[in-house]
């Protein structure tokens, strides 16, 4: 449909048609399993809105979905198509690792491929919309949400972030199998006061902009159709009735021009933070900033259409919010298939597919991180007596708090993916512990986690575990958090593994110190006392569908660990929020110097997070040369190559990810200790070397001047470039103007 056809369908909508168009109910309200009385009359939804909704969030299947579409068209006055809409984060029914996961890769492209097959799986099954992906710049890992974000990096978040659009929007909405990205949570949702869920959010107008809004920037170019209001306060103003910040920031400056949906009941919850007196102040605060879709809520229906022939707000905001949701319905092509990719016969055929599967594996492996390796425990020696103890061993529970849609029966346990691939005589296989203690309950998107071992079970299962240890040359540990312990509303003060784990751990290490322990996590954990008993430790998030096979690959030397670490792991939770590109201060702490009191440091921990930001090992290892300018100045047209060699030290082929970070000496504004601006991953065979380019322009050099503009000054800058953001080797050169 042309844009004129889509302005001639406008002008013949009635008022309550566009309203509604406004509006979002759940697939509830179409197959029978809601009815418009009791809670949801009093959200403000009828009948009427529930026809007239231009969208739909949480059902899914080509069936259901090509029936609800077919059936809600038929009433529509102008047989306007639904979209339908859903939290595909991670992947659909093939579940790739966790976001965070995704980002210790420091492979963009690689996520681009997963987030265009959990399209394909997701448009099959009738899907419209995706939520995703998250972009939210995320430092405190007391914040559960952390394991959909790519980590701590403004430069990484971005890169991830225009990949995983590109991966879900394919070159065309229209294209076979493409969905439309939904970039969130507008703005600044991932730094909540004291990493407590839908808190509120501090920060000063500079680290703003600056550290938060360019990985939003980085999906509103890749062409991202919708962006989601966040749940937090920005300047004391609720995001969702910020009309400076939807208005002049988001569709202003950064010239976002697509769909702007609330999150869940956000327009709502403005009353509760008290910045509106009752709904419809709430209606009229959340248009006039530019909301385009009320998420479940049916206050945009319930009052618009009234304060429209009040007078109370102009019918042009009305229109300029549905041309918004017809464009997207449009450029998706629905108006011409309205059951676009949806198809019985192509989910059986695609869904869980091997291709999608091998991707999956390939994924995990490649997020897995190395974060200790002594004596060359790993790879394991499969000859050698192997005991695979842990609540992991048999669980498969690998997916992430987000996969809902999946089901675990699709997911192979570690021990299962032991017995497919190696001849087991040597290993034994116990569970040890419960997942969680006795008085811990856990809920989540309809599902509840809890215990039910009475305390003689625990023992035997401990006493086995201790035996099997006791026997075996070689413990592998496998332990974490369960998977509703990381997501949304999952704040956790404690980030630490469950009390029960710990103490399985105490048991086993006493007994036998060769410990590999396998570590799955949502996100950042203190792990202080797994690193003192642990020979080694892989960092395993929750890898997905396919993530017992990877594993399995990766203990047993198929696969060398190539992952580095997209957020910090703090030293203890004391440090939270932390990371690596903060700011010197007047009296910067020197290493070495622990008794000069009056520096900026702690008492009794380190200042350094127990593993930092860019850190991962391998199975091999390498060397980087000193770095080599080609010149020791440039100007602002020009470029500095600056090149290392790096060799690999070591008995086995192996990936190892450079990193190029930037330091501006002095400038207008204080700038960061460091900040990462470029990476290249190489891989080498054993003694094998090769020299590593990167190019430096002026625009990496850019930051937000004092004047408010983004511009680079002239000046001394250093050049780091080493395996981790806290490599020593480093170069210098001069920017002149």
């Amino acid at each position: 449909m042309t844009e004129q056809k889509l302005i001639e369908l406008l002008r013949d909508m009635s008022l309550e048609e566009k309203v509604n168009q406004m509006s979002q109910v759940t697939g509830g309200f179409f197959n029978g399993e809601i009815v418009v009385t009791g809670p949801m009359e009093d959200k403000g939804f009828t009948e009427d809105n529930v026809n007239l909704a231009g969208s739909v969030i949480g059902s899914m299947g080509a069936e259901t979905l090509k029936s609800i579409q077919k059936n809600y068209m038929e009433k529509h006055p102008h047989h306007i198509p639904l979209l339908f809409m859903l939290d595909v984060i991670n992947g659909y029914k093939t579940v790739f690792p966790i976001p965070l996961a995704q980002g210790a890769s420091f492979e963009p492209e690689l996520s681009e491929q997963c987030a265009s097959v959990a399209a394909k799986e997701a448009s099959v099954s009738g899907l419209h919309v995706t939520f995703a992906p998250m972009t939210d710049l995320v430092r405190d890992a007391r914040w559960g949400r952390v394991m959909e974000s790519t980590g701590e990096d403004p430069y990484l978040n971005s890169l991830f972030c225009a990949a995983m659009v590109r991966g879900f929007q394919g070159n065309s909405l229209k294209d076979n199998y493409a969905i439309a990205a939904c970039v969130k949570h507008f703005a600044g949702y991932g730094a909540p006061t004291a990493g407590r869920d839908y808190n509120t959010v501090e920060l000063s107008e500079h680290t703003f902009r600056e550290f938060y809004l360019p990985s939003y920037q980085a999906g509103i170019d890749a062409g991202a159709a919708l962006v989601m209001t966040s749940f937090n306060t920005v300047n004391g103003i609720p995001a969702t009735g910020n009309k400076k910040l939807m208005r002049d920031i988001l569709r202003e400056q950064m010239k976002f021009d697509g769909v702007l949906i609330s999150d869940w009941a956000a327009i709502e919850e403005t009353i509760y933070h008290g910045y509106c007196a009752d709904r419809e102040e709430a209606a009229v605060r959340a248009v006039e900033a530019g909301v385009d879709i009320d998420m479940m809520t049916g206050i945009y229906s319930e009052n618009l259409c009234q304060m429209v022939r009040d007078g109370k707000i102009r019918e042009e905001l009305i229109d300029e919010a549905c041309l918004r949701i017809l464009r997207l319905k449009n450029n998706l092509g629905l108006f011409e298939n309205p059951y676009k990719d949806a198809d019985q016969k192509k989910e059986k055929e695609y869904i869980l597919c091997e291709e999608h599967r091998n991707l999956a594996r390939e994924a995990a492996k490649k997020s897995f991180v190395l974060l200790k390796n002594e004596e060359h425990i790993l790879p394991l020696d499969q000859q050698k007596r192997i005991a695979f103890i842990g609540p992991y061993v048999d669980s498969r529970n690998l997916l992430g708090a987000w996969s809902f849609i999946a089901d675990a029966k699709d997911v192979m346990t570690l021990h299962e993916a032991v017995q497919e691939q190696y001849v087991s005589e040597n290993s034994t296989f116990c569970q040890g512990s419960p997942m969680l203690g006795a008085d811990v309950c856990l809920e989540g998107f309809g599902e509840q986690q809890q215990q039910s071992y009475t305390k003689e079970q625990e023992e035997h299962m401990l006493q086995e575990a201790v035996q099997a240890a006791e026997e075996a040359d070689i413990v592998v540990l496998a332990i974490g958090e369960d998977r509703l312990q990381s997501g949304e509303a999952t704040s956790n003060a404690n980030i630490r593994i469950p009390e029960v784990q710990e103490a399985l751990l105490d048991r086993i290490a006493e007994v036998n110190q060769n410990i590999v322990v396998v570590l799955f996590s949502g996100r950042p954990l203190d792990i202080r006392e797994i690193n003192k008993k642990a020979k080694s430790i892989l960092q395993v998030w929750l890898p997905g569908t396919e993530g017992a096979r990877a594993i399995v690959d990766t203990l047993f030397g198929k696969y060398n660990p190539s992952g580095k670490l997209p957020m910090s792991f703090p030293y203890c939770v004391g440090q939270v929020p932390v990371h690596y590109n903060e700011y010197s201060t007047g009296r910067p702490h020197i290493e070495g110097k622990d008794k000069d009191r009056f520096r900026s440091k702690y008492l009794d921990i380190p200042n350094e997070p127990l593993y930092p930001f860019g850190y991962g090992l391998s199975y091999t290892t390498f060397e980087v040369s000193d770095i080599h300018l080609d010149r020791t100045w440039m100007d602002t047209s020009g470029q500095i190559e600056a090149e290392v060699t790096v060799k690999n030290t070591g008995n086995c082929t192996g990936t190892e990810t450079l990193q190029l970070y930037i330091h501006d000496i002095a400038a207008s504004v204080v700038r960061p200790v460091k900040e990462l601006k470029d990476f290249k991953k190489v891989t080498l065979l054993p003694g094998e070397e090769k020299k590593v380019v990167f190019t430096i322009t002026e625009q990496e050099l850019r930051f937000l001047t004092e004047d408010g503009i983004y511009a680079s000054e002239a000046g001394e800058f250093e050049i780091f470039i080493g395996k981790d953001s806290l490599t020593g080797n480093k170069a210098s050169f001069v920017l002149k103007k």
